[in-house]
């Protein structure tokens, strides 16, 4: 004989439309982890980098040096690593793409085109690559794709598909 039970937690319940359990499977759970960790992991890898060479880039002159520049995206990328590891979610994710995503988009920008000064931004016209640039530069697109696939993941869970 089976018993039904109406309580919407209790075995065999239906639950109403739009209603989805908030417990996540384990492949979801890791995933998740796994999108933390990767887009961590690249923003940290960049704030390294870009600490890194900073005092290099002071000596550019500008109303803010290189090497300010080069601090504040440090500080950016760590706070938002930070973020995402403790407090992911679409916000976080966001974040996270725009930082990795604007310092590559600098990067790529500044070694390619001689664009000079934008007003207190200095002149950081570079035209070659060596070791830290192509290892920011990598951990910039590994952080940018992995918070943008974070992001769609959360937008994806959070409606329960």
């Amino acid at each position: 004989m089976s018993h039904s039970h109406s309580a919407l937690g209790a075995p065999g319940a239906i639950r109403p439309a739009g209603r989805q359990s908030r417990r996540s499977s384990p492949l979801t759970h890791a995933l998740s982890w796994v999108l933390r960790l990767v887009t961590a992991a690249g923003l940290a890898v960049d704030a390294y980098m870009h600490l890194k060479v900073a005092a290099d880039y002071d000596v550019i002159p500008g109303t803010i040096s290189g090497g300010d520049l080069f601090r504040a995206e440090s500080a950016a990328a760590i706070a938002v690593a930070l973020l995402v590891l403790v407090r992911p979610g679409r916000v976080a994710y966001l974040l996270a793409f725009l930082v990795a995503a604007s310092a590559l988009g600098a990067v790529m920008l500044y070694t390619n085109v001689d664009v000079g000064t934008l007003g207190p931004l200095p002149d950081l016209y570079e035209p070659v690559w060596f070791t830290e640039k192509t290892v920011s530069a990598i951990a910039e697109a590994v952080a940018a794709g992995a918070a943008a696939v974070g992001f769609v993941f959360e937008v994806l869970r959070r409606r329960g598909t």
